[in-house]
């Protein structure tokens, strides 16, 4: 694997591990921005929070980080719904309205980092 492509492997699962720590540790926040047509909030937060720090595990795990990308890439399109209630909901997370738009384009550019490394190897033809 070339090292550009196992750095970023190495910075996105730290990126999802952390994430997910946070919804463990620090699970209010993410409660805050939780749309209410969600059921179970508390649970959604926890379940979601053990996903992110699972698949980050996974994805260090060369047997399973083609299968942990992608579903790194379902998990954040299914929290999506969580970033528009922010942005419809400035007021949650005090900041400049820019900010909460940029996180939504921000969202894609995680899926599409996650699906660079479901892509196989062009030196070997075979995935991450």
């Amino acid at each position: 694997m070339p090292p550009l492509k196992l750095i970023s492997k190495y910075l996105l699962a730290m990126f999802m591990i952390g994430a997910g720590t946070m919804h463990l540790v620090n699970p209010g926040f993410f409660l805050k921005i939780m749309p209410p047509y969600f059921p179970l909030h508390d649970e959604l937060v926890f379940v979601s929070g053990v996903f992110e720090i699972l698949l980050g595990g996974l994805l260090l795990v060369p047997r399973f980080s083609h299968p942990a990308a992608w579903g790194i890439m379902i998990l954040l399109i299914a929290v999506f719904p969580a970033n528009i209630y922010l942005y419809q909901h400035q007021d949650i997370l005090p900041a400049p309205p820019i900010i909460h738009l940029l996180r939504l384009p921000l969202q894609g550019v995680f899926i599409l980092w996650a699906y660079w490394h479901t892509r196989k190897d062009s030196l070997t033809g075979t995935p991450d």
